[in-house]
């Protein structure tokens, strides 16, 4: 192979990489929706795709995947640690930007055909989140609306739900309200700024979106 196309195609490599590293940073300002799409444009089409698909608001996707990982794709429970020092295992099987858990994984995997699912991935994190919440609403009648409940039975399952466990839970019921505010305040940005992303989801050229 010539020199000169080794060297093209190692700069296309590290392009790459480059933008793979930067299409995984977290956003800078996670308290404004807006912010978080112009950040990362296609996570609107993610979002709006998996809204469109499963029926849950786009601000409550987003403010689940804030609550669980910060939008961090390799985002994992902490460990366990022994004497206070030693590492043991972690404390679930959580990962990846919606946190989910490996049997509800599998479970989504296995309801949907997404063999190449990945919870590193936004789109799938965003789809698997969707998925979760029509089945709260299937099996326990809950709105897509209703933030606060349906967060609570995604952390705690469904049948976890149903025993209402939760109930005792202060901390648990303080998060739940934490996540159901911020979807009310990422609904009354988006509903500012949504045209523009709806505009670049048409012509995929941002000058024309203004």
């Amino acid at each position: 192979m010539d020199a000169r196309w080794l060297f093209k195609l190692v700069l296309i490599a590290l392009a790459g990489a480059l933008l793979a590293g930067c299409a995984s940073r977290p956003p800078e300002r996670q308290e404004n929706l807006c912010e978080i799409f112009r950040q990362h444009p296609r996570w609107y089409d993610h979002a709006h795709d998996s809204q469109e698909k499963w029926g849950t608001p786009i601000p409550i996707l987003m403010a689940f995947m804030q609550q669980e990982s910060s939008f961090q794709r390799r985002a994992r429970p902490p460990r366990e640690r022994f004497l206070g020092v030693i590492p043991r295992r972690r404390t679930s099987s959580a990962f990846g930007y919606a946190q989910a858990q490996d049997p509800a994984w599998e479970d989504y995997v296995r309801a949907t055909g997404n063999r190449s699912a990945r919870r590193t991935n936004i789109s799938d994190a965003l789809d698997f989140i969707g998925w979760y919440n029509s089945v709260s609403h299937r099996r326990l009648g809950l709105a897509h609306t209703d933030a606060r409940n349906l967060y609570l039975a995604y952390h705690q399952g469904h049948t976890g739900f149903q025993r209402g466990g939760w109930r005792n839970n202060p901390q648990l019921i303080a998060i739940a309200d934490r996540v159901n505010a911020r979807s009310q305040a990422y609904a009354t940005q988006l509903a500012s700024c949504e045209a523009e992303f709806r505009c670049r989801r048409w012509y995929q050229f941002r000058p024309f979106c203004r």
